[in-house]
């Protein structure tokens, strides 16, 4: 879990990274990792969103609380058979209105490119039945 080391590392300006990572996308320290707040719901309501074909309205037992998030993932599940999966969710991203509907976290998922065509999209999930509203991290 990310907490503060007590004793931290000492660091060298001469060894940090100049270029990108592999990804193209910039490189972030510990401490921009430890302002996530990721978590495991439970999926409770899955249904299409009613003015996009690609996007899925999901309600997200959180433990203390249910979410309502929005995913495009339509071309890769059928609503219905999300209900009772358990999904990793950032929790602390700001609420984002889509296509009318407020989604309040994003899912974590990881997707397959041949090129420029995505090829498929794996939501991510415990290996295991964990309580809803454990942290991740």
């Amino acid at each position: 879990m990310c907490e503060t080391p007590k004793e931290p590392e000492a660091t060298d300006a001469s060894q940090a990274p100049e270029e990108p990572a592999a990804t193209g996308k910039a490189t972030i320290n510990y401490d921009d990792f430890c302002k996530l707040d990721l978590r495991v719901g439970t999926i409770t309501q899955s249904e299409s969103h009613p003015n996009a074909d690609r996007l899925v309205v999901l309600q997200v037992d959180l433990g203390d609380h249910t979410r309502q998030i929005i995913a495009g993932i339509k071309a890769y599940y059928e609503p219905e058979a999300l209900v009772g999966q358990q999904i990793i969710v950032v929790t602390n991203l700001a609420p984002r209105k889509m296509r009318g509907l407020e989604s309040n976290g994003m899912l974590l998922a990881a997707s397959a490119e041949e090129g420029e065509t995505l090829t498929d999209v794996v939501v991510l999930a415990p290996s295991k039945a964990v309580p809803a509203g454990s942290s991740v991290g």
